[in-house]
């Protein structure tokens, strides 16, 4: 079989489609790439979807957290010291299993124990709860001047949020909401290495580097690829959050731009 046949037969392999048996023998480097490039899909699907919807939670769970009023500021303390205080492996078994024992009971829960529902609701509480305490700070750090000129212009409720507080958050927390975009395309890794089942062995680009490293007995081979992927996947972060950083910041001298600085995590 040729590259090009590979690509063909195995590029959309993890989605359902193309060649379903896979290679047993003799194991090429196009193998290696196309079908951890093809796992590289759930990654990309896992990432974006949790980061978009969880942008929204952050926003809500940061305004939770600044308000006055217990009633709103306790659930949203909780919420992100549950989440941030507990590690998301352990995150992913509870779920499963929870989702598991649910399923037993009705029917409903039957898609929740599928990856791409389940393991997608773990991911958007998790990035919501870490970058709700981002926006948290951002907020806390808002120049009281700002506030004062929103009030001077007559700018109060929904109006000053939405056109002093909202855009001044997002500003400065940016850079370090990048790094956590960055981490969470990261931690999709752990999706299939977890407790949720690969269907049909179509799983995630972590799953297939572990295939072929299982077959060969030789690491040294796939999870390079593996980190060429996830690098290719940090770069196109940084160059559409740098995009959008820029957007933030367009009032501003370009001497005085706040630069993105991305500082990754080694442990959470």
């Amino acid at each position: 079989m040729s590259c090009w046949e590979t690509v063909q037969a195995y590029a959309f392999r993890s989605i359902g489609f193309g060649e379903r048996l896979l290679p047993r023998s003799d194991f090429t480097l196009c193998e290696h790439f196309t079908l951890i490039g093809s796992g590289m899909i759930w990654n990309v699907y896992f990432g974006i979807t949790a980061l978009i919807s969880g942008f929204f939670l952050a926003t809500l769970l940061a305004l939770g957290k600044m308000s006055s009023r217990a009633l709103y500021r306790k659930p949203a303390e909780w919420f992100i010291f549950i989440f941030r205080g507990s590690p998301l492996f352990i995150q992913f078994f509870f779920a499963y299993f929870l989702f598991l024992n649910l399923k037993r009971t009705n029917d409903f829960f039957d898609p929740f124990t599928a990856a791409w529902l389940g393991a997608l609701i773990v991911l958007f509480l998790n990035t919501a709860a870490y970058s709700g305490e981002i926006f948290y700070g951002a907020l806390r750090s808002i120049p009281k001047g700002d506030i004062e000129a929103a009030d001077a212009y007559g700018l109060s409720g929904w109006a000053r949020f939405r056109r002093i507080i909202w855009p001044t958050m997002l500003r400065l927390a940016w850079p370090a909401y990048t790094n956590e975009a960055i981490f969470l395309f990261h931690a999709t890794a752990l999706v299939f290495f977890s407790s949720f089942p690969a269907w049909q062995q179509r799983g995630d680009a972590l799953y297939y580097a572990n295939y072929f490293a299982d077959k060969t007995f030789n690491p040294f081979v796939p999870y390079p690829i593996l980190a060429f992927y996830f690098i290719l996947c940090t770069l196109a972060i940084i160059g559409v959050f740098g995009l959008v950083n820029r957007r933030l910041n367009r009032h501003l001298p370009d001497a005085t731009r706040p630069r993105l600085r991305i500082r990754p995590n080694l442990i959470r």
